[in-house]
């Protein structure tokens, strides 16, 4: 039988090294009032997306966000729309995704003259970074190794921790062991577990990582009276926060643990990684950690995640833009009554149908069909939802977001 981590497909590759499994051009917009225009300029492409974020003020996090979501190695080209008023300049989130090597371009709807005009000057801007990332992109061989894959789970039930999660671990465990990386974020959803994930730590340092991102995020939930678990979990039969912390962290796997990164910050090397994307301790009071599912997904994606995996027992409608979201459920019955939706029924373990390590084998299939070009069902529908937020927090300088150039 031929081993399914062994597959090759044939990827782009970026200037920085990394390489992906799309090769988009991404409209990033500065301001909540360019959104429309931006979304009309993207309107009808597949390859086109869009994300943006609604505040005029700077916000560190939210940019150092933004522009690791438009150096990611699935995005080939940039243009940058804004209104004309904010203070986030299109113009230097172009120059900064020049600089990574990538073909950018920015205007301001107020210097173009409107809504229509600047949909008809967007598309043709777009239409000339395609073909020139088109032509230009290198196209080189690709395999597990080369992948980073990120991990979230929402609308979460009991199967979640008993088949869902555990199969996304297997996968994890396989994609480590081929040189790949591996990233999961959601540590307000590790309380509890204090002892197991530091003795998953790989070094001291990472020890150390772990203890006071752990620290960090108990004290946080306790300071705005919010744990991780929601009446949805509690009708799926999930009972406390431990309960689903144990759960949510089997999507890890069983590798040791290599260390913390923040949003925005791709893996030093390759590895199983923790992301940070808890709200630091002096300014707690900005920023939820995780208002959302997408929120989790986009924080993902900014570290270089070129497909996450997102784990739910009671479905999901979501997708995301710039990495494909691949679907998992634990529970065959969500399957079947959203099939349109979900990528990967987990559920055949429970009954027996398959074991772990051969849905885990399965599993890694699809992401190499997905990461070949296939569609996930997300894609295919047209999910591309974005959630980029205003929140305080120590990001990494810039350049952590992409790795130096060879």
């Amino acid at each position: 039988m031929t081993d399914v981590f062994a597959r090759e497909w044939t990827g782009w590759l970026r200037p920085d090294g990394r390489k992906g499994v799309r090769n988009l051009v991404l409209v990033v917009y500065t301001v909540q009032c360019a959104a429309h225009v931006a979304h009309a300029i993207a309107a009808g492409e597949d390859d086109v997306q869009v994300i943006g974020f609604p505040g005029c003020y700077d916000n560190q996090y939210a940019i150092r966000l933004t522009l690791s979501l438009a150096r990611h190695p699935n995005v080939g080209a940039v243009l940058a729309v804004g209104l004309g008023c904010e203070y986030t300049q299109p113009a230097r989130i172009a120059e900064a995704v020049a600089k990574s090597g990538r073909p950018a371009d920015a205007f301001f709807i107020q210097d173009v003259g409107g809504t229509r005009s600047s949909t008809d000057k967007g598309k043709a801007i777009v239409r000339g970074l395609r073909d020139r990332i088109r032509a230009e992109t290198p196209r080189v061989a690709m395999g597990f190794g080369d992948l980073t894959l990120g991990a979230e789970c929402g609308g979460s039930d009991g199967t979640s921790g008993l088949v869902g999660n555990p199969v996304v671990g297997r996968l994890f465990d396989r994609v480590v062991d081929a040189g790949g990386s591996a990233i999961v974020e959601e540590i307000v959803e590790m309380i509890g577990l204090k002892d197991i994930i530091l003795d998953r730590a790989a070094s001291p340092a990472a020890r150390e990582q772990l203890d006071a991102a752990y620290a960090k995020a108990e004290r946080y939930c306790r300071e705005v009276r919010q744990y991780s678990v929601s009446p949805g979990n509690f009708a799926g039969g999930l009972t406390t926060i431990e309960e689903k912390s144990m759960g949510a962290f089997a999507k890890s796997g069983s590798r040791p643990i290599q260390g913390v990164i923040k949003v925005g910050e791709s893996p030093p090397w390759p590895g199983l990684w923790v992301m940070d994307s808890v709200p630091d301790p002096h300014f707690m009071g900005f920023g939820y950690t995780n208002p959302n599912d997408t929120e989790g997904i986009m924080d993902l994606i900014s570290g270089g995640s070129q497909i996450v995996l997102f784990v739910t027992g009671r479905g999901s409608v979501i997708g995301s833009p710039v990495a494909p979201l691949v679907k998992v459920t634990g529970n065959s019955r969500t399957y079947a009554r959203m099939h349109e939706d979900m990528d990967f029924d987990a559920g055949r373990v429970l009954t027996g149908a398959l074991s772990l390590d051969a849905a885990a084998e399965e599993l890694g299939g699809l992401v190499a069909d997905v990461a070949s070009g296939t569609q996930s069902k997300p894609e295919a529908l047209g999910h591309r939802e974005y959630f980029v937020m205003y929140k305080h927090q120590d990001t990494p300088e810039l350049d952590r977001g992409c790795r130096s150039a060879a």
